[in-house]
């Protein structure tokens, strides 16, 4: 069948039904509003929206890979999720009265092309930090290693060191006695640099930038081809952007999730929509010959662009029902005996 392993297969919902519910979540509508807007149960919506997150997994895992790129922005930003206490009390009445627990949201994106290489949910401990500089390092092309910026979280400092590190095994002062034990140092090449952010009474009064990993000449070298110093406006942007697009994200909103589980599922909704589906105003290309629009407009000047393609990962702007109709090559088949 046409939609046999996409999203779509074996709904009685008709396709534009699921493709618009999928596009109201994308855009930052909560799972009831969107529930309530197409006239379906709010368990079906998130029924869709599960199996959409799994495909979606699935499809940013098959393009966000061997990536090169010079430079990285990595930072996190806090959100509420709700904590269920089992025993104590029923499903709605959790939902009216437990607070909020804190959770942190982990991005790390390109600068240069605005693409959302990672996003995670989870606190804000050294263990997150080590899964998610591994997902980064994982993304990346062999022997990419490019420009590291961050806020100044101390955990992102070892989770750093720990994979773009080697063994060194100190040489002998000494003729006699044991060997030096080996030392683990960042790579030569490795540049890492963080903004560390002052605030007083919860208000910021100023920054400064300390170079951790490299020189600062060497790091100003990276930053210069692109007219830039060291900062992370750009992640601070897509924070945003994922604030206002992931209603379990938003703040002083009602929609939270139960969860990091429905969060996550959220969030790589946002991360497909913004890499393939959503064009950046940034990242707009000069056609070569002017456009005739559908209306009585002016001609279009512009070829609108998405981070994938900017990226070089795709040739143009998907659109949702495309991205949720696309089936990718199969994995590794496992023989059993």
């Amino acid at each position: 069948m046409e939609t046999h392993g996409t999203l779509c297969h074996g709904k009685q919902a008709t396709v534009a039904l699921i493709v618009w519910g999928m596009a109201c979540l994308a855009e930052g509508l909560g799972i009831r509003a969107t529930a309530r807007v197409f006239e379906v149960d709010p368990n079906t919506g998130l029924h869709w929206l599960v199996e959409a997150a799994a495909q979606l997994r699935a499809f940013s895992a098959y393009f966000l890979c061997a990536l090169h790129v010079e430079q990285l922005q990595l930072d996190e930003l806090s959100a509420g999720l709700r904590a269920l206490q089992a025993g104590e009390s029923s499903d709605d009445e959790a939902l009216k009265r437990l607070a909020r627990s804190p959770a942190w949201v982990w991005t790390a994106m390109d600068p240069q092309s605005q693409l959302l290489v990672v996003v995670a949910v989870g606190t804000r401990t050294l263990a997150m930090a080590q899964r998610v500089v591994h997902q980064v390092t994982q993304g990346l092309a062999p022997g990419c290693l490019p420009l590291l910026l961050t806020d100044g979280c101390k955990a992102y400092q070892r989770a750093i060191l720990a994979h773009f590190g080697y063994w060194m095994q100190p040489e002998r002062r000494q003729a006699t006695g044991p060997l030096p034990k080996p030392r683990w140092l960042p790579l030569p090449a490795l540049l890492y640099a963080q903004v560390v952010t002052s605030y007083r009474r919860r208000r910021l009064v100023g920054g400064t930038h300390r170079v951790v990993f490299g020189t600062r000449l060497a790091i100003e070298q990276v930053l210069v081809a692109c007219g830039w110093t060291i900062n992370t406006a750009c992640v601070e942007r897509l924070n945003l952007d994922i604030r206002q697009r992931v209603a379990a994200i938003g703040r002083r909103v009602h929609t939270l999730c139960q969860g990091e589980a429905g969060g996550q599922d959220q969030l790589a909704l946002c991360q497909v929509s913004h890499n393939v589906v959503l064009p950046h105003a940034s990242l707009r290309q000069a056609g070569a010959a002017p456009m005739a629009t559908n209306g009585r407009g002016l001609a279009k000047m512009w070829r609108p662009c998405t981070p994938a393609m900017a990226a070089g990962l795709t040739d143009h702007v998907w659109s949702r029902k495309e991205v949720l109709w696309y089936r990718g090559p199969p994995g590794p088949q496992t023989q059993t005996v």
